[in-house]
Protein backbone atom coordinates (compact mmCIF):
# COMPACT_ATOMS: atom_id res chain seq x y z
CA UNK A 1 0.00 0.00 0.00
CA UNK A 2 2.87 2.32 0.96
CA UNK A 3 2.39 6.06 1.97
CA UNK A 4 0.40 6.90 -1.15
CA UNK A 5 -2.41 4.08 -0.59
CA UNK A 6 -2.51 4.98 3.03
CA UNK A 7 -3.18 8.62 2.69
CA UNK A 8 -6.17 7.75 0.21
CA UNK A 9 -7.20 5.19 3.22
CA UNK A 10 -6.62 7.95 5.96
CA UNK A 11 -9.13 10.31 3.46
CA UNK A 12 -11.83 7.83 3.53
CA UNK A 13 -11.68 6.57 7.21
CA UNK A 14 -10.69 9.71 9.23
CA UNK A 15 -11.77 12.71 6.90
CA UNK A 16 -14.93 10.38 5.92
CA UNK A 17 -15.92 10.15 9.87
CA UNK A 18 -14.95 13.97 11.12
CA UNK A 19 -15.94 15.84 7.76
CA UNK A 20 -18.23 18.12 10.03
CA UNK A 21 -15.55 19.50 11.77
CA UNK A 22 -14.66 22.69 11.61
CA UNK A 23 -10.89 22.60 13.44
CA UNK A 24 -8.43 24.21 11.30
CA UNK A 25 -6.39 20.88 10.86
CA UNK A 26 -7.81 18.27 9.41
CA UNK A 27 -7.16 14.71 10.87
CA UNK A 28 -5.46 13.65 7.83
CA UNK A 29 -3.08 16.20 8.84
CA UNK A 30 -2.46 14.18 11.72
CA UNK A 31 -2.10 10.57 9.92
CA UNK A 32 0.55 11.51 7.59
CA UNK A 33 2.68 13.54 10.52
CA UNK A 34 2.40 10.30 12.49
CA UNK A 35 3.13 8.06 9.77
CA UNK A 36 6.14 9.99 9.43
CA UNK A 37 7.51 9.70 12.65
CA UNK A 38 7.24 6.41 12.28
CA UNK A 39 9.49 6.53 9.34
CA UNK A 40 11.76 9.20 10.66
CA UNK A 41 12.37 7.12 14.32
CA UNK A 42 12.67 3.72 13.45
CA UNK A 43 15.60 1.01 14.48
CA UNK A 44 16.66 -2.78 14.11
CA UNK A 45 16.37 -4.51 17.40
CA UNK A 46 18.55 -7.72 17.89
CA UNK A 47 16.53 -9.94 16.04
CA UNK A 48 17.00 -7.66 12.84
CA UNK A 49 12.82 -6.92 13.26
CA UNK A 50 12.66 -2.72 12.11
CA UNK A 51 11.06 -1.19 15.81
CA UNK A 52 8.88 2.09 15.59
CA UNK A 53 7.30 4.62 18.23
CA UNK A 54 3.75 3.33 19.29
CA UNK A 55 3.49 6.42 21.65
CA UNK A 56 2.42 9.16 20.43
CA UNK A 57 1.42 12.88 21.76
CA UNK A 58 0.01 15.02 19.30
CA UNK A 59 0.64 18.69 20.83
CA UNK A 60 -2.33 21.57 19.66
CA UNK A 61 -3.16 24.86 20.59
CA UNK A 62 -6.32 25.34 23.45
CA UNK A 63 -8.55 26.06 20.12
CA UNK A 64 -7.33 23.52 18.05
CA UNK A 65 -7.61 21.36 20.96
CA UNK A 66 -11.46 22.14 21.94
CA UNK A 67 -12.20 21.57 18.29
CA UNK A 68 -11.58 17.93 18.49
CA UNK A 69 -13.56 17.84 21.84
CA UNK A 70 -16.36 16.53 20.65
CA UNK A 71 -14.79 13.82 18.54
CA UNK A 72 -11.67 12.95 20.26
CA UNK A 73 -12.35 8.91 21.42
CA UNK A 74 -13.21 8.23 18.09
CA UNK A 75 -10.20 10.50 16.70
CA UNK A 76 -7.76 8.85 18.29
CA UNK A 77 -8.91 5.21 17.94
CA UNK A 78 -8.68 5.88 14.23
CA UNK A 79 -5.34 7.58 14.07
CA UNK A 80 -4.04 4.77 16.19
CA UNK A 81 -5.58 2.11 13.82
CA UNK A 82 -3.96 4.06 10.96
CA UNK A 83 -0.51 3.72 12.63
CA UNK A 84 -1.37 -0.18 12.81
CA UNK A 85 -2.39 -0.45 9.32
CA UNK A 86 1.26 1.45 7.95
CA UNK A 87 2.91 -0.72 10.55
CA UNK A 88 1.62 -3.95 8.89
CA UNK A 89 2.23 -2.79 5.27
CA UNK A 90 5.92 -1.82 6.05
CA UNK A 91 6.79 -4.41 8.29
CA UNK A 92 6.98 -2.43 11.34
CA UNK A 93 6.95 -4.00 14.90
CA UNK A 94 5.77 -2.14 18.16
CA UNK A 95 7.15 -2.79 21.48
CA UNK A 96 3.98 -2.02 23.08
CA UNK A 97 0.18 -0.94 22.52
CA UNK A 98 -0.28 1.95 19.98
CA UNK A 99 -1.49 5.13 21.47
CA UNK A 100 -2.13 8.35 20.92
CA UNK A 101 -2.85 11.62 23.05
CA UNK A 102 -4.32 14.70 21.87
CA UNK A 103 -2.64 17.92 24.70
CA UNK A 104 -2.77 20.94 24.50
CA UNK A 105 0.42 23.11 24.09
CA UNK A 106 -0.14 27.04 24.96
CA UNK A 107 2.85 27.92 22.88
CA UNK A 108 1.31 26.89 19.92
CA UNK A 109 -1.09 29.29 17.57
CA UNK A 110 -4.37 27.60 15.65
CA UNK A 111 -3.65 25.60 12.79
CA UNK A 112 -0.21 24.25 13.98
CA UNK A 113 0.25 21.50 15.58
CA UNK A 114 3.43 19.09 16.77
CA UNK A 115 4.31 15.09 17.47
CA UNK A 116 6.05 13.72 20.16
CA UNK A 117 6.62 10.12 19.93
CA UNK A 118 8.76 7.40 21.94
CA UNK A 119 9.15 3.54 22.27
CA UNK A 120 7.69 2.31 24.83
CA UNK A 121 6.96 -1.34 26.47
CA UNK A 122 4.04 -2.70 27.50
CA UNK A 123 3.20 -1.67 31.31
CA UNK A 124 3.91 -4.62 33.94
CA UNK A 125 1.06 -6.60 34.65
CA UNK A 126 -2.62 -7.73 32.91
CA UNK A 127 -3.54 -6.04 30.06
CA UNK A 128 -6.09 -7.55 27.50
CA UNK A 129 -4.55 -8.25 24.67
CA UNK A 130 -7.14 -9.49 21.42
CA UNK A 131 -7.48 -11.06 18.18
CA UNK A 132 -8.19 -9.34 15.09
CA UNK A 133 -10.48 -11.90 12.64
CA UNK A 134 -10.30 -11.08 9.52
CA UNK A 135 -13.83 -10.11 9.71
CA UNK A 136 -12.63 -7.31 11.87
CA UNK A 137 -14.62 -8.41 14.80
CA UNK A 138 -12.03 -8.25 18.05
CA UNK A 139 -12.20 -11.39 20.39
CA UNK A 140 -10.61 -10.09 23.73
CA UNK A 141 -8.09 -12.31 25.51
CA UNK A 142 -9.30 -12.45 29.24
CA UNK A 143 -8.51 -15.49 30.32
CA UNK A 144 -5.22 -17.14 30.77
CA UNK A 145 -5.42 -19.72 28.21
CA UNK A 146 -7.12 -19.52 24.68
CA UNK A 147 -7.22 -21.67 21.81
CA UNK A 148 -7.50 -21.50 18.55
CA UNK A 149 -9.27 -23.86 15.93
CA UNK A 150 -12.27 -25.69 13.94
CA UNK A 151 -13.90 -26.76 17.07
CA UNK A 152 -17.00 -24.54 18.92
CA UNK A 153 -14.72 -24.97 21.88
CA UNK A 154 -11.85 -23.19 20.94
CA UNK A 155 -11.94 -19.12 21.89
CA UNK A 156 -11.36 -18.48 18.36
CA UNK A 157 -13.20 -20.71 15.68
CA UNK A 158 -12.09 -20.97 12.65
CA UNK A 159 -13.66 -22.67 9.70
CA UNK A 160 -10.72 -23.31 7.42
CA UNK A 161 -10.39 -27.04 6.06
CA UNK A 162 -6.86 -26.62 6.60
CA UNK A 163 -6.89 -26.00 10.62
CA UNK A 164 -6.62 -28.80 13.40
CA UNK A 165 -9.51 -28.89 15.90
CA UNK A 166 -7.04 -27.89 18.13
CA UNK A 167 -4.27 -25.59 16.16
CA UNK A 168 -3.03 -23.43 18.44
CA UNK A 169 -2.84 -22.00 21.81
CA UNK A 170 -2.42 -18.85 23.22
CA UNK A 171 -1.52 -18.05 27.13
CA UNK A 172 -0.32 -15.00 29.09
CA UNK A 173 2.89 -14.85 30.13
CA UNK A 174 3.84 -11.92 32.42
CA UNK A 175 2.47 -9.06 31.25
CA UNK A 176 2.16 -10.24 27.52
CA UNK A 177 1.46 -13.27 25.85
CA UNK A 178 3.06 -16.46 24.49
CA UNK A 179 1.60 -18.42 21.09
CA UNK A 180 1.94 -22.47 20.91
CA UNK A 181 1.67 -24.82 17.95
CA UNK A 182 -0.90 -27.89 19.12
CA UNK A 183 0.85 -30.41 17.01
CA UNK A 184 -0.97 -29.14 14.08
CA UNK A 185 -1.35 -30.81 10.61
CA UNK A 186 -0.19 -27.74 8.57
CA UNK A 187 1.45 -25.17 11.51
CA UNK A 188 1.26 -22.54 13.03
CA UNK A 189 2.94 -19.38 11.42
CA UNK A 190 3.52 -16.27 13.02
CA UNK A 191 4.67 -13.03 10.41
CA UNK A 192 5.38 -15.77 8.01
CA UNK A 193 7.74 -17.85 9.98
CA UNK A 194 6.55 -21.30 10.86
CA UNK A 195 6.87 -21.52 14.55
CA UNK A 196 9.01 -24.19 15.86
CA UNK A 197 8.87 -23.29 19.84
CA UNK A 198 6.80 -20.74 21.70
CA UNK A 199 6.56 -17.44 20.35
CA UNK A 200 6.25 -14.07 22.52
CA UNK A 201 2.99 -11.93 21.14
CA UNK A 202 4.07 -8.77 20.15
CA UNK A 203 1.75 -5.70 19.11
CA UNK A 204 0.84 -6.28 15.32
CA UNK A 205 1.83 -9.91 14.88
CA UNK A 206 0.21 -11.78 12.08
CA UNK A 207 -0.84 -15.00 13.14
CA UNK A 208 -1.56 -17.61 10.15
CA UNK A 209 -3.25 -20.57 10.59
CA UNK A 210 -4.32 -23.01 7.63
CA UNK A 211 -5.24 -20.00 4.79
CA UNK A 212 -6.43 -17.33 7.64
CA UNK A 213 -4.52 -14.51 9.03
CA UNK A 214 -5.69 -13.14 12.44
CA UNK A 215 -3.86 -9.94 13.83
CA UNK A 216 -2.71 -9.73 17.46
CA UNK A 217 -2.80 -6.45 19.49
CA UNK A 218 -1.64 -5.90 22.74
CA UNK A 219 -4.33 -3.93 23.90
Amino acid sequence: MGMQGLEHRLERMVDGVFRRSRNSIRPIELGRRLIREMDDHRSVDVKGQRIVPNDFVVLLSADDHNGFADIEDALRTELVEACREYAREEGYHFMGPVSVDLRIDNSLKPGRFGIASQLKQSDPGHRPGSIVMPSGDRISLVDDTHTIGRLPDCTVVVSDSNVSRHHSRITRSGSGFVIADLNSTNGTFVNGERLLADHRLTEGDIITIGSVNLRFEAS
